[in-house]
This record gives C-alpha cells, sequence and structure tokens, in this order.
C-alpha cells in the first residue's frame, strides 16, 4: 500500500479500502442495540463489494483461538466503533446546525462513502441545501452508482466534484457551481493522516479562501499522539500479532496496515492555524468528543483511541 504523489486506488484498494473500513465500523453502530447514529447504507456499501479485509467489523464472531491470545480485541473493536459513531455524529451535528444557521453550501472534502447527503434532515423545498462532494473519480462512481442501484435519492442537492485533492479541486468546485461569496460549512474528516504536512497547508489555505464571511470548518485534526514512536510501536506490535494469527486462522482474510498509507510529519496545530487566520475555533479531543456522546473510553483502552482532536472554527 504504498503511497505516491500521483496516486489512485479502487474503492477496494489503498485509501478507498479505509473508506469501506469505516462504514463498516457505521454499519456496526447502526445495528447495535442502542446505536448513537443511523447510515442504513454503510452495509449496503459492504454488501456491494462482498466480504474482505475491509470489513474491520464483521458481524461472525472472532476465532476462538484469537480471542484467547489477545482477550481484549474485542473491547478493542468496541472502542473503535465508539470513535466512529462519536465522529460520525460530531460532523452530522456540525452540518445539521449549519443549515439551521442559513447556511445552504456544503462541502465535504474527501468524501469517501460519506452518505450524509442522503441521509440527513437537509432544508428542503426551495430552500435546499446544496452538498458538494469532492473526491476520487472511482469511489464518487461507486458510491453512487450502489446507491442509485438501491433505488435510493439524495435529500438534497448533491453535485459530485470528481477531483483529487492534490489538483486544482476550487477550480472544479466553482465550475460545480459553488459560490465563494455565499457562507459555506466545510468538513475534513478522516483525512489528515493522508496528507503530508505541506499539503495540509494548501488545503486550509484553499479553504480560506474560498469561505465568505460566516462559513464554518470541522475537520477531524491529528493530535499529539499521532507522532508518539513508543505509542505507534506498541499498536504495531500488536497489529502485528493479530495479522499473525489471523493468517493461520483464516488465510483468505488479511488485517490492513492502514497506517502504511498516513504521513507522518510535524505539522501546525490546526487549531492555531484557523486561529492564526482570524477564525473562532474550539477544539474537542476525541476522548471528551467519545464522553459526550456517552460512550467514554474506559482507561485501561486510552491507548486505543486515535488521539484526534475535533476542530470547528467560524469566519466572522
Amino acid at each position: 500500500m504504498t503511497r505516491s504523489d500521483d496516486d489512485t486506488w479502487e474503492i477496494t484498494e489503498s485509501v478507498g479500502a479505509t473508506a469501506l473500513g469505516v462504514a463498516s465500523a457505521r454499519a456496526a453502530e447502526t445495528r447495535s442495540a442502542t446505536p448513537l447514529i443511523r447510515d442504513p447504507f454503510a452495509q449496503v456499501f459492504l454488501d456491494a463489494v462482498g466480504d474482505g479485509p475491509w470489513n474491520w467489523h464483521p458481524e461472525r464472531p472472532i476465532p476462538a483461538a484469537l480471542l484467547e491470545a489477545e482477550p481484549d480485541l474485542p473491547r478493542q473493536r468496541q472502542v473503535m466503533v465508539d470513535y466512529m459513531a462519536s465522529r460520525t455524529a460530531f460532523f452530522d451535528t456540525f452540518f445539521l446546525e449549519a443549515a439551521r444557521a442559513g447556511i445552504r453550501q456544503a462541502v465535504i472534502l474527501a468524501a469517501g462513502l460519506d452518505s450524509r447527503a442522503w441521509r440527513l434532515a437537509w432544508p428542503t423545498g426551495p430552500d435546499r441545501m446544496t452538498v458538494f462532494e469532492l473526491d476520487q473519480t472511482k469511489v464518487l462512481d461507486f458510491k453512487a452508482s450502489t446507491l442509485a442501484d438501491q433505488g435510493a435519492p439524495p435529500a438534497c442537492d448533491r453535485l459530485a466534484v470528481a477531483v483529487d485533492l492534490r489538483q486544482d479541486w476550487p477550480a472544479a468546485l466553482r465550475q460545480a457551481g459553488f459560490d465563494p461569496s455565499a457562507p459555506s460549512a466545510w468538513s475534513a474528516e478522516g483525512l489528515m493522516p493522508y496528507l503530508p504536512a505541506a499539503a495540509q497547508d494548501l488545503l486550509f489555505e484553499r479553504v480560506d479562501g474560498l469561505a465568505a464571511a460566516g462559513s464554518r470548518v470541522a475537520v477531524e485534526a491529528i493530535g499529539p499522539k499521532f507522532l508518539d514512536p513508543e505509542l505507534r510501536a506498541k499498536r504495531r506490535e500488536r497489529m502485528e500479532r493479530v495479522r499473525a494469527m489471523m493468517a493461520e486462522l483464516e488465510p483468505e482474510r488479511q488485517t490492513p496496515r492502514t497506517d502504511e498509507l498516513w504521513y507522518f510529519e510535524e505539522r501546525e496545530d490546526v487549531g492555531d492555524w484557523f486561529r492564526r487566520h482570524g477564525w473562532t475555533v474550539t477544539v474537542t479531543p476525541a476522548g471528551d468528543l467519545m464522553g459526550g456522546y456517552g460512550r467514554p473510553p474506559s482507561d485501561d483502552l486510552a491507548d486505543a483511541v486515535p488521539g484526534n482532536l475535533f476542530v470547528t472554527a467560524q469566519r466572522g
């Protein structure tokens, strides 16, 4: 899964497969007894491609031998489902609050298998919401065709903008009908680790240049734990143990090394970046976000929770 400056992917490959992995967490949360969020399309995407290493949270039980060797694995998986559910609720709430405030343009950067254009209660009628989804062509085509086969129309004016974020996406966004003179709401969810530090800065500079007064941004930002070599080594060691056992127990399944797709580089704190550019910023650590949604991780599983920061910023 080596990255390059111009790499592309199918939905079951590289970064595309991670979108399916996140969908598997949303599907697991949706079928739980008391779901924090409901995404009826998450399982639809998984069914469309069939089972594979992208299904991080399958319904079938963990093999007994693996469970004996890694007794904490079910709890570790559950805390990741709790994290993804909290993350989803955070961005759902962000967009709905922006819509209630009168914003009628939403931009989802690296949209992946985000189904908010279909499942959220967007404003309807003559004051409909326009949602721009930016991602690679193959990813957007897979999502749209899969949901069209289900007879599921978007609940807003959804406009797919097929462009790589490493390219001139502001031009493509304007061409699709985005109005930089009107306020807008932007999201960057599950994106930052997949960008080099310089590309992260460029992304925010472009958002800053397109966002009119009253615009809002929500970002799942990298926290200080991301570059902790000791924590990274600990997680890698645990994952390699699981990978080795899975290779023996279920050789047809592979446990992906997602962190091979990430850029471990020093970068400016996202909240500081937006403050420096005149935005009003709120930052919520992942553990606090999960606690606020009634899903606090236990102390002994703190290392299993991504140390990300959830940033919201508003331009006055």
